[in-house]
């Protein structure tokens, strides 16, 4: 798949997050079908709307290329992938099932392991961000797309982080008093990875958890606008790893987070 198709790919997806996160809101205001799913996290119908929605529209789009969705077994014993779709359909689905805001509908292309492409929309707050390509992450602001490129909106020496959690573990805080972060702002869902890519916050640092389709759409947007995503031991993020477990990351808008 050469970058002209990926580009129209991601292009055509616009509508349909648009749309599906229409949707979700529509039934979210109805109220929601939730059960528990064999992981003990929460699922909804409205996962699952927005699931079939984007899945259908991925399989019109790029009939050749594998989807790996959260909230669906279809691939995720393919030991061998390569080039695929990760999708999760509601990253944040505490948040969409109490009414709040933070929750994202989610997809990236993974092409040769890596994070290349994706779309990120968040429904609730009207951001839909996405990137086709090096250079090319963008969020889309009435009917004009805004080119990302991490530059810092803090004040300098303000080193602002988001965080998974109000209360930072040891191995986290280390970490941040290194980077120098001065204030950290908790906040669920891959909307993290967006409001770097924007310049919004700083960075953002997190232990091994969560999975692949969690972070995949993030990272591409993030890394695409000039941002930088590693683990721990400063390795880079791949894809397709064993049942999909993320790995440890230090996410950074850019190496001088003064600049």
């Amino acid at each position: 798949m050469n970058d002209l198709k990926i580009k129209e790919a991601v292009e055509n997806l616009i509508k349909t997050f648009l749309e599906a996160g229409r949707i979700s809101l529509e039934l979210r205001k109805k109220g929601l079908i939730k059960k528990i799913k064999s992981d003990n996290t929460p699922v909804s119908n409205g996962d699952l709307e927005v699931n079939r929605i984007v899945t259908q529209k991925l399989l019109e789009l790029t009939p050749d290329i594998p989807i790996v969705s959260e909230e669906t077994s279809h691939n995720k014993s393919n030991k061998n992938l390569n080039d695929f779709w990760l999708v999760d359909p509601i990253d944040g689905t505490y948040d969409y099932i109490n009414n709040l805001e933070e929750f994202t509908i989610n997809a990236g292309l993974i092409i040769n392991r890596k994070a290349f492409a994706g779309l990120i929309y968040a429904p609730a707050k009207k951001r839909m961000f996405y990137t086709f390509g090096k250079g090319s992450s963008f969020e889309l602001k009435g009917e004009k797309a805004e080119r990302l490129d991490c530059s810092k909106k803090t004040e300098i020496n303000n080193i602002k982080f988001v965080s998974y959690s109000n209360k930072l573990k040891p191995e986290i805080e280390k970490i941040h008093n290194k980077l120098r972060v001065t204030e950290y702002v908790r906040m669920k869902s891959s909307l993290k990875f967006c409001v770097v890519a924007t310049g919004e916050f700083d960075g953002y640092v997190a232990e091994p958890r969560a999975c692949e389709w969690d972070i995949a759409a993030g990272h591409a947007i993030l890394e695409n606008a000039g941002g930088t995503i590693m683990d721990f031991e400063g390795n880079n993020v791949l894809y397709g790893k064993e049942n999909f477990k993320n790995p440890s990351l230090i996410i950074k808008r850019k190496n001088n987070l003064n600049e």
